[in-house]
């Protein structure tokens, strides 16, 4: 018999839990929301989720912990799984104490601050409003103010901690009184040479004001310790990674069955994991090969099941239900078919014909076919000139993008003056000519960020961008509006 006074007990003694299915779906749930029901032969333990409130009968519960493993079945027996139950932390408590570990980071880069310059008085040391991701540091040494900005969730890219540092010293330096003129930013190693690499891709302008530091460990108490400001020539000395890519490769038998079931709506990624097969740029199913055979699987997202004979009809129903909705005008434009991946989308179709955006490129199609790293840019294409063209798309508005595409600019700049682009014939024969590569941003008009210009002319001028703005309804047909560039020189 199920001790339900029990289980009713362990449930009250927190207030919110999360429950997980088998499937790995979750929901979050107050312990008010879970009803045990004990009847003359059976208890029912009942439950909401996102698919609606469910009653079945509690064949048994196991305390793992913390956590509760419950035992539930359907009528006659049948669905039988295990539910799991996960106590969860109040969000303002748990609030509370991310606010409070984040401050902690921020003083200890306060006191670094301080400890390793002389003459050195904090003034402020706060989170940033909004997110509170940046610590935010007033110092002065004299009568001079400088500010600190740091990333105290230790997740932030180098391009986001940039930006965010630029604004804020834009912000600052138009107070009238004592305006900070410098800006220091303040991380962990590998976070801090990164930022560095960045930092030689900007205006001698912004080199001048932002001041890279990295935390060193090695001593205890932990110190800081200014980086040396390296020009972009110096970037040239680094090591390149290594380009691997297949020499011509093939679908498999069963991602050639998948394409040709919609071939002019799908397309296919490789990678050492296997290949993905896309619907508009929409991953819908995966296929690898392990010991000679090929097994494929599909879904959207995390919900993935093998496919078998007996799940064939299912990839049909996705298929329907793809061709349906994630088409340039489907019944819903709300439905999330239409709306997951709008930039792998617009990458999809200018992989199928790229002189939508530019009549003089030609794509290099092993390399972008191809998927070696999770940074990899978005396509990569040679002028009729012989100049490399890197191509980035957005179709939402980000503040980053200007960054994103000089960090990806540097590494494909790098693998070019090496001669390691050349050396894998990427086109077909056509010659690289020896002038750095240009970069494309790409984005429907309404869609750049409105500190697009301000960020693009924080960049060295030895980087030629070019912005190509693209009509609202590229999803119906990509089509040019307006194209400026962003390059003081050209």
């Amino acid at each position: 018999m199920v001790n339900a006074d029990e289980l009713r007990a362990l449930i009250d003694g927190h207030h919110e839990w999360l429950l997980v299915r088998e499937g790995g779906r979750s929901f979050p749930l107050n312990c008010t929301e879970i009803d045990i029901e004990i009847g003359a032969e059976k208890t029912m333990f009942s439950f909401p989720d996102d698919a609606g409130f469910h009653s079945w009968r509690l064949n048994g519960f196991e305390l793992e912990g913390s956590d509760l493993a419950v035992d539930v079945a359907g009528a006659f027996g049948r669905n039988r799984e295990t539910l799991r139950l996960i106590p969860r932390t109040p969000a303002a408590e748990l609030a509370a104490e991310v606010e409070l570990a984040r401050l902690k980071k921020a003083n200890e880069i306060g006191r670094m601050i301080a400890d390793g310059h002389a003459d050195t008085r904090l003034e402020r040391i706060a989170l940033n409003t909004g997110n509170g991701r940046m610590a935010q540091i007033i110092f002065s040494r004299g009568k001079t103010q400088f500010g600190a900005i740091g990333d105290v969730t230790a997740a932030m890219t180098p391009e986001a901690i940039m930006t965010s540092a630029m604004l804020w010293y834009e912000r600052l330096g138009k107070r009238k009184k004592k305006p900070v003129l410098d800006v220091w930013i303040v991380a962990e190693k590998r976070q801090a040479r990164n930022l560095q690499k960045l930092h030689a891709l900007l205006s001698e302008r912004w080199r001048a004001i932002v001041t890279i530091f990295e935390i060193s460990r090695k001593a205890d108490p932990a110190e800081i310790v200014e980086l040396p400001k390296r020009q972009i020539r110096d970037l040239w000395r680094e090591k390149s990674r290594p380009l691997t890519l297949p020499d011509d490769p093939q679908p498999s038998s069963i991602a050639r069955e998948l394409i040709a079931a919609s071939p002019e709506n799908t397309d296919i990624v490789y990678s050492k994991q296997g290949e993905t097969v896309r619907f508009h740029g929409l991953p819908f199913a995966r296929v690898r090969t392990m010991m000679g055979r090929e097994k494929a699987w599909f879904g959207i997202g995390k919900a993935k099941q093998p496919l078998t004979p007996e799940t064939d009809g299912r990839l049909s129903t996705l298929l329907a239900e793809l061709e349906l909705n994630r088409t340039p005008e489907p019944p819903n434009k709300r439905h999330e078919l239409y709306r997951t991946a709008p930039e792998s989308w617009l990458e999809s179709i200018l992989r199928r014909n790229i002189k939508l955006l530019d009549a003089n490129l030609i794509l290099a199609p092993i390399y972008n076919q191809f998927r070696s790293s999770n940074d990899k840019i978005d396509l990569l294409a040679l002028r009729k000139d012989g100049r490399l063209v890197i191509i980035e798309l957005k179709t939402q508005p980000d503040r980053e993008m200007i960054f994103q595409a000089a960090d990806y600019w540097r590494k494909i700049e790098l693998q070019r003056r090496r001669g390691i682009l050349a050396a894998a014939n990427l086109f077909g024969g056509l010659e690289i000519i020896d002038r750095p590569a240009l970069i494309y941003l790409a984005a429907p008009a309404l869609s750049f960020h409105r500190d697009v210009e301000y960020f693009a002319a924080a960049v060295s001028p030895e980087i030629e961008i070019w912005r190509f703005e693209l009509h609202e309804h590229w999803r119906s047909a990509v089509k040019v509006i307006a194209r400026m560039s962003h390059s003081t020189n050209y």
